[in-house]
């Protein structure tokens, strides 16, 4: 099992407007052979001191492997998300991780 968490940093403003893309790509990922968990998040008001990011969403998902990774990372869902999104995107970062 692999875990990949990818920080999307939206422009100003324009964070719903991505999440209501992800609405539509959320059930097509989880149905991907291989997909664990593929869920959006974003930061939990809070008063631990933690900063809250407005334009910010944080994906966190499990797959079986890296292989079935890198197969939804070629779907044309995915590509056609990067290519809805881009005008909305300031950043993007993934994280790809293994369990210690």
């Amino acid at each position: 099992m692999i875990a990949v968490i990818a920080t999307i940093e939206t422009a100003p403003g324009r964070r719903n407007d991505l999440l209501a893309v992800m609405r539509g790509l959320v059930p097509k990922v989880r149905a991907e052979e291989g997909c664990l968990e593929y869920a959006p998040m974003i930061d939990v008001p809070n008063g631990l001191g933690v900063p809250v990011r407005d334009n910010v969403v944080t994906m966190i998902e499990k797959w079986e492997n890296l292989a079935a990774l890198e197969a939804h990372l070629k779907t044309p869902h995915m590509g056609e998300f990067r290519r809805q999104t881009e005008p909305l995107r300031l950043s993007l970062s993934l994280q790809i991780l293994e369990p210690a």
